[in-house]
């Protein structure tokens, strides 16, 4: 609930992708917990890198930071091998300056920012890109932290979480571009690592992380929460529910008999035929909680008919309860729809029969 009031805006459609479900095979399943934030499955590629920094800058890019070979196939001819040095030297020196630039534009915003509150400010850089080792070395050297090749996905999240605009290019850069974040921290699991990155002030997208000790358990774990996230995103956009626990049917099950008294010809047999039907998920329920299913159907319906008030079967004494002050709800639109395919599905089934008919009684002819 906490991570969908993260990622729900006033007037637009949940996104679901807007969380991110990792998965860690770490400890009990009682430590899943919610960051409301950015977990990447990778850290950074340098040892002298800090492996947790606060009150950091975080900047979001595409640029590449490496010696790359061209897009296209092509070759370089050369006559001799001065000529070769002179092209690596100057495709080194294009590299160095777009490092220094970063280099320096962190230098001015931090300081900037420390000296305002004397607070000390740190500098992420999150490429999606690759960053080769003599850049790494020199943005170790200036305290900036570094990730390179980081998945697209994950830039996509990253702007939303900490705020700040993703860069394809790094001439004009100014603290606008900025994300923010108040804690940035490796986590190494095994042989894994993970970068946390917490605290942000308006996250617009977060992270579940589901821990278990084996892979069966974060599998139930993380099924159950996309059956929970689903389902209150659908309450949402209903922006209603209705009463479980069977209350539903055994109300429509109810009216229906006071309809059917209203209906002449075979009608009828429909109207309770549909009636009856709709009372085989109360009669599941308490069948798999062990109780005598007639018994408790009568119950229901005696109960609805003196209170009228929508009640359901409570599994632990088979007696009826009120599913609303216990807080078990249906979705309004998964009703709905239960409702709509089961006719459509009868009414295409009934239909087979009547083609198969036509065709036995035309080839008599």
């Amino acid at each position: 609930m906490e991570a969908m009031l993260c990622i729900k805006q006033e007037g637009k459609q949940i996104d679901l992708h807007m969380i991110e479900i990792m998965e860690m095979q770490h400890r009990t399943d009682m430590d899943t917990t919610l960051i409301k934030g950015l977990v990447l499955d990778h850290g950074a590629r340098h040892p002298d890198m800090k492996k947790n920094v606060t009150n950091a800058f975080i900047l979001t890019c595409n640029v590449s930071l490496e010696y790359e070979k061209t897009e296209m196939n092509s070759g370089f001819f050369y006559k001799t091998a001065d000529e070769r040095e002179r092209l690596v030297q100057a495709e080194r020196q294009f590299i160095e300056d777009r490092v220094a630039k970063i280099i320096a534009f962190k230098r001015q915003v931090c300081d900037a920012e420390t000296a305002k509150d004397g607070k000390e400010r740190n500098f992420v850089i999150i490429n999606q890109k690759g960053i080769d080792p003599p850049s790494l070395d020199a943005l170790a050297k200036a305290g900036i932290v570094a990730l390179r090749r980081a998945k697209r996905r994950n830039m996509e999240r990253l702007t939303l979480a900490c705020g700040g605009l993703a860069l394809n290019a790094i001439d004009d850069l100014t603290p606008d571009v900025l994300g923010k974040a108040g804690l940035v921290y490796e986590h190494v699991l095994g042989e894994e690592k993970y970068t946390f990155i917490e605290e942000c002030d308006n996250p617009r997208s977060v992270t579940l992380l589901i821990k278990g000790p084996n892979k069966h358990t974060i599998t139930q774990i993380k099924e159950a929460v996309y059956d929970g996230l689903r389902a209150i995103k659908n309450a949402f956009e209903d922006g209603c529910t209705i009463p479980g626990a069977g209350a539903m049917e055994i109300a429509a099950y109810c009216e229906l008999l006071k309809v059917r008294d209203s209906v002449k010809g075979r009608a009828r047999l429909g109207v309770q035929a549909f009636a009856d039907a709709l009372l085989v998920v109360p009669k599941t329920l308490a069948q798999n909680a062990g109780l005598d299913p007639q018994e408790t159907i009568v119950k229901l319906q005696e109960e609805y008919i003196r209170s009228g008030l929508p009640v359901g079967v409570d599994l632990s004494t088979g007696e009826p309860l009120l599913p609303v002050e216990r807080g078990i709800l249906d979705n309004y639109i998964v009703k709905k729809t239960l409702l709509n395919s089961c006719c459509v599905i009868a009414s295409n089934l009934l239909l087979v029969d009547e083609i198969m008919r036509a065709g036995m009684s035309s080839l008599r002819g």
